[in-house]
C-alpha cells in the first residue's frame, strides 16, 4: 500500500491576517476577565464595602466581675495606625503596638501588644465648688509624629495634659561623680577622671507629662480636637469652646460662647466640636438641638456667628415627648477629605455634604426598632448614652455603636436592605473561633421573628458599644466592650 507523504510549508502554518486580529481579540478579552477577577476580589476583601470581618484580638479579662474603673471610655489609632490607645474610667492610658509580625506575614493580622500602660489623670476635689472631678478619660487625640517619640493629649473633666511617649533603649555609665546605683560619690577617693560611656540596654518605653492645660473650663470638657497646624487645639465644654496653643498652658482663647446671660433662658448645650481635616480655620461644632455649625475663625475672634447651619427639618407628624431627646447630636466626625460630615443622634447617622445644609445626603437607621422602646429607654436612662461614630480610612464606610454588644457598619451609597449594611457583636463567642468570618446578626422588631433573629425584647441593654475606631488604612476596627478592646479586621 502506497503511503503519501504531505510537506507543510512553513509559511502555511503562520495564521493568515484576519486570524491574528481574532486571536488578539480573544487575548484581549481574557486579559480583561481577568483583571475584572482581580478588581473584583480586590473590592471585596480590600477597603471595599463588602469585606468579611473576623475576630482578631480581645484585650482585658473576660471575667464577669468587672470594676468601674476598668470601663474603657475612649478608643484612638494614631496617624498610621501603628499605635492604639485607649483610656479609661480609673484614669489610665494602654497604648498597643502593631505586632511586627503580622505585618509580614501573608495574610496581614491586625495584631497588637501592650506597649506602654500610664496614669494620665488622678481624681480631684473642688473645694471652691464641693465638686469631685473624676479621673475617667473623656478623649485621647494623637499628635502627628514629628520625631522618634510620640505626643498624644488626654482629657478628663477639667484638665487636659500633653504626654510624651519614647523609647529609651541605651544607658549611660561611668559617671565620676557618682554611682551605678545613683549615690553620689565620695569626692576624696576621686583619683582619676573617667569619660561616660553609653550602652545598650533593655528596652523601656516611659510616658512624662509635658503639658497640663488646666483651669479654664467650668463645665465638663466633652471633645478634644487637634488642628491641621499641629500647634493649636481646641476644647469644647457644654457652653464654651476654648483655643489652645501646644506650647501656651496659662492662656486660652474663648471662640465660642453660647452661655445665655439668665441660665434660666438655657435652650441647647454644646456636645461635640471638632477642626476641619485640612483647613485651620474652619470647625464645627453640634448640639443638644440636633444642629451642627460651621464657624470660620476669619470672620471673627469670637465665633458667635455661625458660616454654616447644618439642619433637618422635623417632621410635624413624628413629633413625640421623646423628639428633642432623641435628636440631640451625640458626636459628630468629618470625613478624611474634609469634604463630608457624620453626625450621630439616638437612632441612627446622617452623613452632610458641607456645601449643602438644608439635608443630610444620606442617613442610615441604626437602631430604628428601639423606637418602640423609648418609653422604657427612658426610665432606665439608655436614651441618654452618647454613641461615637467613625469614618474608615477610604471614607466609604461608617461604623457605629448599638446595644447588647452589637455594632453597625455602613457602606456609603446603598439604600435600605443594603448589602453593605452589617450588624456584627463584640462578645465572647468570636474570640473562641478566632480568624472565623463573623456572623452578621439581625434583630426582630416585632413579635414573630426568623430562626436567626433576636428580639428586641431580648436585647441587653447594658452591653453597650459607645466607642469604636477605624485604622487610618487598613480595614482593621477597634471595638469597646465594657473592659474589653475587641480588634476585629478583614478576613482575605
Amino acid at each position: 500500500m502506497a503511503t503519501t507523504t504531505m510537506v507543510v510549508s512553513p509559511l502555511a502554518a503562520q495564521p493568515s491576517t484576519k486570524n491574528k486580529r481574532r486571536l488578539f481579540a480573544e487575548a484581549r478579552q481574557t486579559s480583561l476577565q481577568k483583571l475584572s477577577i482581580i478588581f473584583d476580589h480586590g473590592h471585596k476583601n480590600g477597603n471595599g464595602g463588602e469585606t468579611t470581618w473576623c475576630f482578631s484580638q480581645v484585650k482585658g479579662t473576660l471575667e464577669d466581675d468587672v470594676t468601674e474603673a476598668d470601663l474603657i471610655s475612649c478608643v484612638e489609632f494614631n496617624h498610621d495606625g501603628e499605635l492604639l490607645a485607649t483610656g479609661d474610667k480609673g484614669g489610665r492610658v494602654v497604648i498597643f503596638q502593631r505586632d511586627p509580625a503580622s505585618k509580614q506575614c501573608v495574610p496581614k493580622k491586625g495584631e497588637y501588644n501592650v506597649y506602654s500602660t500610664f496614669q494620665s489623670h488622678e481624681p480631684e476635689f473642688d473645694y471652691l465648688k464641693s465638686l469631685e472631678i473624676e479621673e475617667k478619660i473623656n478623649k485621647i487625640r494623637w499628635l502627628k509624629r514629628k520625631n522618634q517619640a510620640h505626643f498624644l493629649l488626654s482629657t478628663n473633666d477639667k484638665t487636659i495634659k500633653l504626654w510624651k511617649v519614647s523609647e529609651r533603649d541605651k544607658r549611660v555609665t561611668g559617671y565620676n561623680t557618682r554611682e551605678e546605683g545613683g549615690r553620689p560619690r565620695d569626692p576624696t577617693r576621686i583619683t582619676s577622671l573617667r569619660v561616660p560611656t553609653v550602652r545598650p540596654a533593655e528596652l523601656m518605653v516611659e510616658a512624662s507629662p509635658r503639658r497640663i492645660f488646666a483651669n479654664a473650663h467650668t463645665y465638663h470638657i466633652n471633645s478634644i480636637s487637634l488642628n491641621s497646624d499641629q500647634e493649636t487645639y481646641l476644647s469644647a465644654d457644654d457652653l464654651r469652646i476654648n483655643l489652645w496653643h501646644l506650647e501656651i498652658t496659662d492662656q486660652s482663647f474663648n471662640i465660642v460662647d453660647i452661655k445665655p446671660a439668665n441660665m434660666e433662658e438655657l435652650t441647647e448645650v454644646i456636645t461635640a466640636a471638632e477642626f476641619h481635616p485640612t483647613e485651620c480655620n474652619l470647625f464645627v461644632y453640634s448640639s443638644s438641638k440636633g444642629t451642627i455649625r460651621l464657624c470660620d475663625m476669619r470672620a471673627a475672634a469670637l465665633c458667635d456667628r455661625h458660616a454654616k447651619l447644618f439642619e433637618e427639618p422635623e417632621d410635624p407628624h413624628a413629633r413625640s415627648f421623646f423628639s428633642e431627646i432623641i435628636s440631640s447630636i451625640s458626636d459628630v466626625k468629618l470625613s478624611n477629605s474634609g469634604r463630608y460630615m457624620m453626625s450621630r443622634d439616638y437612632l441612627g447617622l446622617k452623613v452632610w455634604d458641607l456645601r449643602m445644609e438644608t439635608k443630610p445626603v444620606e442617613t442610615y437607621p441604626v437602631h430604628e426598632y428601639l423606637r418602640s422602646k423609648l418609653c422604657s429607654l427612658y426610665e432606665n436612662d439608655c436614651i441618654f448614652d452618647k454613641f461615637e461614630c467613625c469614618w474608615s480610612g477610604d471614607d466609604q464606610r461608617l461604623m457605629t455603636g448599638s446595644y447588647n454588644g452589637f455594632f453597625r457598619i455602613f457602606e456609603r451609597g446603598c439604600g435600605a436592605g443594603r448589602r453593605g449594611e452589617l450588624t456584627l457583636e463584640a462578645c465572647r463567642d468570636a474570640a473562641q473561633r478566632p480568624r472565623q468570618p463573623l456572623r452578621a446578626r439581625r434583630v426582630a422588631a416585632s413579635a414573630k421573628r426568623k430562626k436567626d433573629e433576636i428580639s428586641v425584647d431580648c436585647l441587653d441593654f447594658t452591653k453597650k458599644i459607645l466607642h469604636t475606631a477605624w485604622h487610618p488604612h487598613e480595614s482593621i476596627i477597634a471595638v469597646a466592650a465594657t473592659n474589653n478592646l475587641f480588634i476585629f479586621q478583614d478576613k482575605f
